[in-house]
């Protein structure tokens, strides 16, 4: 059966078997590239890949690690979130190179042999290594196989990568909080010694004011012996006043004895009180001191190495700008506090080695007050031998002529003893005053030390298991994006897809029906109405394709209807609108205006995949009438909008195109005088 419709550059009628070819070719051609293209990441099972596992294990705490293994074993197992994966076949180097060349094999991931020593060269001691893994793509994989394997293997790699970095950064918030725990013990310890270092510091000045009043009194017992000494002369002549005065003098120097003896027992005490606060030092005192300050450089290098971690994986940061921008703050920022906290390291080992001196001091200390009272028990002694020399003298009155010359030789000495005791006890008085102060600075640096540990302990962060794994966690992989999709056949692609078929479903129309009649010379219609005329078979088949182009779209897509019925619509009309420009170029141009129309399809799909196309080329298809169909389908089926603006212009194409074929049907029905004279000759 025939239809009353003329077929282009052929005088054959066109049959509805010509028309339903024509109405099904762009539903034809939709459905397959739908069904080809839509979810690939559902049918990732039709990709075979081979796995080469080189890696050798490596031996850590007496067990072998093999975290090519693992990595192998992800690979091949998937993830809980994805319904498909590549078919993983574990081969060797030889087969997978074998595999790839006849195409058994789309790609081949490859993990070296020092795949886990590098892994592991950020233990301490270890020279740091980036672990890699290689992907090889078959020269005759599809267009997408190795950037979807590669994608599966980047992304494997990064989440191992990201857990060896987890693991990592937990130990080291974990040793802050053993740092921080140790610096608190060394600042109860100088709390301690501080307190005794005040208390030591008290019983200093004590000693102090006892050697001042030793030394007063051993002056005035000098002075008074050297008037006994000037009294010696006249002292026969009044044996009764010596009897008398030698008394008195023996009393006196029994008292000077017991000053002294006081004097000793003083300094008795003061020893025993320095060995008590001696004692008070804990135990392992100066072994923790001296721990603490050998601790200080290394806990200056482990500071020193995660500033460079953090700087080296600033360096090869392989993520998203965003990310590697993160990173690198964070390693300036470690950087720039490195100095700083070296600093305090640094001044703390020191102020703990001096701290580690602090006990032998202390019994050095005690051991210098026992010997000087011991030495007064001495003087006291010697002090009490001259009383009873004195007793003597009172006793024997009457043989005190003979001897009186002896007793003023025994009085100078004994004011020359006196006048040394006095200059003695002067020179103690002085020391035990430079020992409070040096004390009493003791009990302020250890009070400093002990505040400065504080503040330490204060800053240091500390962490329980839980929370160091969940800030390691954080910080290995501190940026994720949410809303990203996986797949080729995204929103942008429906709209893309049905706009391409419907211009190259209306090309085919006039492939098949005539632009203009050929009988438009001969025609007594309006010129409009012939082109009318032409147009309207095109019109109606890109109505129904458009239809039927939004049902193929509905089926495999499953849009909300309300969504859906406006796509729909937006297709019939562009399917009615790229009919009327295609009928105008062919009516223009010819047999060139399908060349035209092909190209602007073409040119269409290209500037509509990818966003980096030459601006040239962007700004050139934005005025094509694909343009406004593209955007009005995108505009029905996302929140972008423009479906408006989209459907006006495409009115606006279908006017002005009829408008044109109008034009040309009034050109080709205006004829020269000559034509139209050799047409009345020829008839």
């Amino acid at each position: 059966m025939t239809l009353p419709v003329e077929r282009s550059r052929s005088r054959r009628p066109v049959t509805w078997l010509t028309l339903i070819g024509v109405l099904l070719l762009p539903a034809v051609i939709g459905g397959i590239l739908v069904g080809a293209l839509y979810k690939p990441t559902d049918r990732l099972e039709n990709i075979t890949a081979a796995i080469v596992n080189d890696d050798k294990a490596v031996e850590l705490d007496g067990q072998l690690v093999p975290l090519g293994r693992q990595l192998t074993g992800g690979l091949v197992e998937g993830a809980d979130d994805q319904p498909s994966n590549i078919d993983w076949v574990i081969s060797n180097d030889e087969d997978a190179a074998a595999g790839l060349k006849d195409g058994t094999y789309t790609a081949v991931v490859t993990i070296p042999e020092n795949f886990t020593a590098a892994s592991l060269s950020t233990r301490p001691g270890e020279t740091p290594e980036k672990a890699t893994i290689g992907v090889q793509t078959a020269p005759n994989a599809r267009v997408v196989d190795g950037a979807i394997t590669g994608a599966l293997a980047s992304t494997a790699s990064n989440v191992y990568g990201s857990t060896l970095s987890s693991q990592y950064l937990k130990n080291v918030f974990l040793g802050f909080t053993t740092l921080s725990d140790q610096l608190g013990t060394a600042a109860s310890g100088a709390h301690q010694l501080a307190d005794g270092a005040s208390q030591a510091s008290h019983g200093a000045e004590g000693l102090r004011d006892g050697l001042g009043q030793l030394s007063s009194g051993a002056t005035g017992l000098a002075d008074g012996a050297s008037k006994l000494a000037a009294g010696a002369g006249p002292l026969t002549d009044g044996a009764t006043q010596l009897s008398t005065g030698a008394g008195a003098l023996a009393n006196g120097t029994r008292s000077a004895a017991a000053g002294v003896t006081q004097l000793a027992d003083g300094n008795a005490e003061l020893a025993r009180q320095i060995t008590a606060l001696a004692a008070q030092i804990p135990p392992g005192f100066a072994e923790d001191a001296q721990q603490l300050s050998a601790a200080a450089p290394q806990i200056n290098t482990a500071l020193t190495d995660a500033a460079a971690a953090l700087q080296t994986a600033a360096d090869t940061c392989t993520g998203t700008p965003e990310q590697c921008a993160a990173l690198r703050t964070a390693s300036d920022n470690a950087n720039a506090a490195l100095p700083k906290a070296k600093a305090t390291v640094a001044q703390i080992g020191g102020l703990s080695a001096e701290a580690s001196k602090l006990p032998a001091g202390f019994s050095a200390l005690a051991q210098a007050n026992q010997k000087l009272a011991d030495g007064g028990y001495d003087a006291a002694k010697g002090i009490g031998t001259i009383a009873s020399g004195m007793d003597g003298i009172a006793g024997g009155a009457t043989t005190l002529a003979d001897g009186a010359r002896q007793f003023g030789t025994g009085a100078s000495a004994l004011a020359s003893g006196a006048g040394q005791v006095a200059s003695g006890a002067s020179g103690a008085e002085t020391g035990a005053g430079q020992l409070a102060d040096g004390i009493t600075q003791v009990a302020t640096g250890t009070a400093s030390l002990a505040d400065g540990l504080d503040t330490a302990v204060a800053k240091l962060p500390t962490y329980t298991d839980a929370q160091a794994t969940n800030l390691a966690d954080v910080v290995a992989d501190p940026v994720s994006a949410s809303g990203s999709s996986d797949s080729l056949f995204g929103v942008a692609a429906v709209p893309l897809l049905a706009m391409a078929v419907l211009w190259f479903g209306a090309l085919a129309s006039f492939v098949v029906f005539q632009a203009v009649s050929a009988r438009a010379l001969t025609s007594r219609r309006a010129s409009g109405l012939v082109a009318l005329c032409g147009f309207a078979p095109a019109a109606v088949v890109g109505a129904v394709q458009g239809m039927l182009v939004a049902g193929v779209v509905q089926v495999a897509s499953d849009y909300d209807w309300g969504d859906w019925a406006l796509f729909a619509m937006i297709c019939v009309v562009a399917g009615v609108a790229f009919a009327a420009v295609n009928q105008a170029l062919v009516a223009l141009f010819g047999g060139a205006g399908r060349w035209i129309a092909a190209i602007v399809g073409a040119l269409a799909l290209a500037t509509s995949i990818v966003s980096t196309v030459p601006p040239v080329l962007a700004a050139f298809a934005s005025l094509l009438p694909t343009a406004p169909a593209y955007n009005a389908m995108l505009g029905a089926l996302s929140s972008v909008g423009g479906v408006g603006a989209g459907a006006a212009g495409l009115v606006v194409w279908a006017v002005l195109a009829l408008v044109v074929t109008t034009l040309v049907v009034v050109r080709r029905r205006t004829v020269s005088a000559r034509a139209a004279s050799a047409v009345a000759t020829a008839g």
